[in-house]
């Protein structure tokens, strides 16, 4: 009876690894992918192993493109819902909301969080602010674009980080 509990569980846990990571792939391999621009951040963190912080230009929110039109800073803990529409190479920020929007054609709808503190605006993360290194490669020199895939939920994913234009682990390896 123990031994039947005791496998039981395990299976349990090991289909729910199995389908996380499913969910995962599905989602990286069927949703649009979009380049995002950074803005450059200098990340360290002792504890949780290196990364690199990535602060995209969509972060940050003008009050104007907002409908209706924020008055005030908008505190933090609020959902935000986000219209990118491709601008040269990269896609940005064309409106935001507080209630769901739906994307025309060539638009993508990102879901983020706005955090406290903001003196004009919003200030936006979308889960996709940390990107997980090998160790000793957490502050890269150069131009850091990311690649997200965004499926219809808006909850993105870090598809690829490019530096200068090249895959991160690739541009990392040649600079060693």
């Amino acid at each position: 009876m123990k031994l039947k509990l005791l496998v039981a569980i395990l299976t349990l846990q090991v289909a729910w690894i199995i389908g996380t990571s499913a969910v995962q792939e599905v989602r990286l391999r069927h949703a649009p992918a979009i380049l995002l621009e950074t803005r450059p951040v200098d990340p360290r963190d002792l504890l949780r192993g290196d990364y690199v912080i990535l602060n995209y230009a969509i972060s940050t929110l003008a009050p104007e493109l907002f409908e209706p039109r924020l008055e005030a800073p908008l505190p933090g803990g609020h959902s935000v819902y986000v219209l990118l529409e491709r601008r040269g190479e990269y896609f940005e920020a064309v409106r935001a909301a507080l209630e769901p929007l739906m994307p025309a054609e060539g638009q993508v709808l990102l879901l983020g969080l706005s955090q406290p503190g903001w003196t004009a605006g919003a200030r936006v993360e979308y889960g996709i602010e940390r990107y997980y290194v090998p160790e000793g490669q957490g502050n890269p020199v150069g131009k850091l674009t990311v690649e997200v895939a965004v499926p219809k939920s808006g909850q993105a994913l870090i598809k690829q980080v490019h530096l200068d234009g090249r895959p991160f682990r690739e541009a990392m390896k040649e600079s060693q």
